[in-house]
């Protein structure tokens, strides 16, 4: 039999456990101490709701407090599974998720596979009008800014051997598949750090990305997809901003 509508308690205690949920998932993976003002940004939890979320999760040892900064506790341990650390797409996954939460549009963390790069984790935005990333398809770098951005981060030998082995198919008009072009492209998002593709293999699509670099070594690169007719330097801005922190937070755990 169907159930029906949660009562007011019950779809109340629901969020409570989601956003206690999202603590958790957050604080682990940013990898450093964190205060609660940055953690009911990053989630869009209310600080009043936060400060309770938070005392529990520090008397059950899920959390540890040191002055005014939140890490994470002891107590996850009684949650682990005997076996190693966590995996790059368990490692990734939460704060792809924040970023979403955060911009309500399409986010991804994509891995580069020779000339091609997939979905390793994916968020899609919540919005009628929205862009849906293909899960476990291989795309190609040359037309999305999360591949422009893996190819940027090459070394110059590598870069090299991409243009003589790759085949660029051009997806739509504005699709640069040149390599004098794409070349004086991948030049300038070194200089920038940023990735930026309209209408190359989606019309109507804005990607921007950023490179992921862990211990040295590109690893992948975070995305961000949105229709045009919401895209404006502001969001842009904003876009880059939460990209770099968000890699920052890969980068430095």
């Amino acid at each position: 039999m169907a159930g029906g509508p949660l009562s007011p308690a019950a779809s109340s205690s629901v969020k409570s456990a989601t956003r206690t949920l999202d603590i958790i998932e957050y604080v682990v993976a940013a990898g450093r101490p964190l205060v609660a003002q940055e953690i009911a940004t990053a989630l869009g939890i209310p600080v009043s709701s936060l400060s309770y979320l938070l005392a529990t999760l520090v008397e059950r040892k899920y959390l540890q407090r040191d002055a005014r900064r939140y890490s994470a506790g002891p107590g996850l341990a009684r949650l682990q599974s005997p076996r190693g650390g966590y995996s790059l797409a368990e490692r990734v996954a939460p704060l792809v998720r924040t970023l979403r939460i955060q911009l309500d549009e399409t986010t991804s963390f994509f891995i580069r596979h020779d000339w091609e790069i997939e979905a390793l984790v994916t968020e899609s935005s919540e919005q009628a009008l929205r862009y849906s990333v293909p899960s476990g398809q291989r795309l190609p770098m040359h037309a999305l800014a999360a591949g422009k951005a893996l190819l940027a981060a090459l070394p110059d030998d590598e870069l090299d051997r991409y243009f003589a082995e790759s085949t660029r198919q051009a997806f739509t008009d504005a699709t640069i598949t040149e390599e004098k072009a794409l070349r004086k492209q991948l030049g300038q998002i070194r200089k920038t750090g940023f990735a930026s593709t309209e209408d190359e293999f989606s019309r109507g699509i804005v990607g921007t990305a950023r490179v992921v670099t862990i211990d040295g070594m590109p690893v992948g690169s975070l995305s961000v997809a949105v229709p045009k007719v919401r895209y404006d330097t502001t969001l842009d801005g904003r876009i880059c901003d939460l990209l770099d922190k968000t890699a920052a937070l890969l980068e430095e755990a």
